[in-house]
């Protein structure tokens, strides 16, 4: 029988809970866990909360992980892990990034910063681990997903180029109210720094970048009207990998009508010399709620000629709702940005990958039909979805 596998979980946030729960729930052998925070009492917190939501045995460590030094909890849990899943946020990633190098572990992260991403890859190369980077829900799941998107539209329609590809993703409550229509579903830093930075697209089969929140757009999907924007950080590494091969990429996130309106008041009347992100999230924390009935909405599509010049789209929409997972309900939020970072978990430890992992190196199949993604999202059969148990359409 294989030996259980020992994950270190850096972060005991939302993401840290259902990342381990979806670990020890939907492996054939439930791995040893490490759960590190900045305070041992939240570490601790969440350890018993995960003996608590599973009749499985498993071994669970917290640890205290300070944001600095390194505590002798901290050098055990590093020397044992096998992958490191870092949870922390986006700023701290190159920190774990480094001690995953020191330690020889396998890395895989979340975070959407661009800036942090390229020190990672800096980092990771020539490592004899792998490092899958920015392997959440957006960017992640839906970069494997448009990308497998595209390599279905070409084969189908026998043809190597497409015109253009869109990513769109929404964490959203079930209920809005004026005069913002949003409640935080996630990291209020983490929505105000996507606001306000760039993003990287392709236009005219080049990569580039503009500003978030300048191509503003209306779309109906399942018969709901949503507004969609340009975010920074969605689109990974497809701008690079899809350049020359697609006219018009890009990624944008979805909300009600009437929140980006709101969002671009408030950046107008910026106090001069302060910084734009900063002020946003201290606003938005003042007056928008946390809700923790939330709704996760991805969108992707691919359009074209094929090969007899005709105009032809493939599209693909998920739906997702709070779902129960062993003797706990996690949040949309929690698990569609959870399952991909176990998936990743899961294929890192396979040992097939070293250095630098990137969305557009992942092959889309193995990746969309793996056991913690279809636990969440349902059967993929490409590109059309066979709901899975664990799915709750409402």
């Amino acid at each position: 029988m294989s030996q259980p596998k020992n994950v270190l979980i850096a972060g005991a946030g939302g993401i840290g809970q259902a990342v381990a729960l979806l670990l020890t729930e939907f492996s054939e052998i439930p791995p040893n866990l490490f759960i590190g925070n900045r305070t041992m009492e939240k570490a601790e917190r969440v350890a018993n909360w995960i003996k608590l939501g599973t009749s499985k045995s498993l071994e669970v460590t917290a640890f205290h992980l300070p944001p600095e030094e390194m505590t002798d909890g901290m050098r055990r849990a590093f020397e044992a892990a096998d992958v490191i899943l870092d949870c922390l946020p986006g700023r701290l990633a190159p920190r774990m990034a480094r001690l995953a190098r020191e330690y020889h572990s396998h890395y895989a992260n979340l975070t959407e910063y661009v800036n942090e991403t390229h020190q990672i890859e800096e980092i990771a190369r020539e490592a004899d681990t792998g490092f899958l980077l920015q392997t959440g829900l957006a960017p992640g799941f839906v970069n494997v997903m448009a990308n497998g998107l595209f390599q279905r539209f070409c084969k189908k329609h026998e043809v190597d180029k497409a015109a253009y590809v869109a990513m769109k993703v929404g964490g959203l409550t079930r209920h809005a109210t004026s005069p913002h229509y949003y409640g935080f579903t996630w990291s209020p830093a983490g929505v105000a720094t996507e606001y306000v930075k760039d993003t990287y697209c392709i236009r005219d089969f080049e990569k580039t970048t503009v500003p978030a929140l300048s191509e503003r757009e209306r779309i109906i999907i399942n018969g709901i009207t949503y507004e969609a924007d340009l975010t920074s950080g969605g689109s990974a590494d497809l701008p690079d990998a899809l350049a020359g091969k697609v006219k018009r990429l890009d990624y944008k996130t979805l909300r009600y009508p009437g929140h980006y309106e709101w969002v671009t008041k408030q950046l107008s009347i910026t106090p001069s010399g302060q910084d734009k992100a900063e002020y946003l999230q201290q606003h938005m924390e003042a007056v928008i709620p946390r809700v923790e009935d939330d709704l996760v909405l991805i969108y992707a599509s691919v359009e074209g000629k094929d090969k007899e010049g005709r105009w032809q789209k493939t599209e693909h929409t998920y739906n997702l709702h709070p779902q129960p997972v062993g003797r706990h309900v996690l949040r949309a939020m929690q698990a569609t940005t959870a399952a991909p970072l176990a998936e990743a978990a899961a294929l890192l430890m396979e040992g097939k990958h070293k250095g630098v992992v990137l969305q557009s190196h992942i092959d889309p199949e193995a990746f969309l039909k793996g056991r913690y993604v279809t636990a969440v999202y349902g059967k993929w059969n490409g590109g059309e979805v066979i709901p899975g148990v664990m799915i709750h359409n409402k």
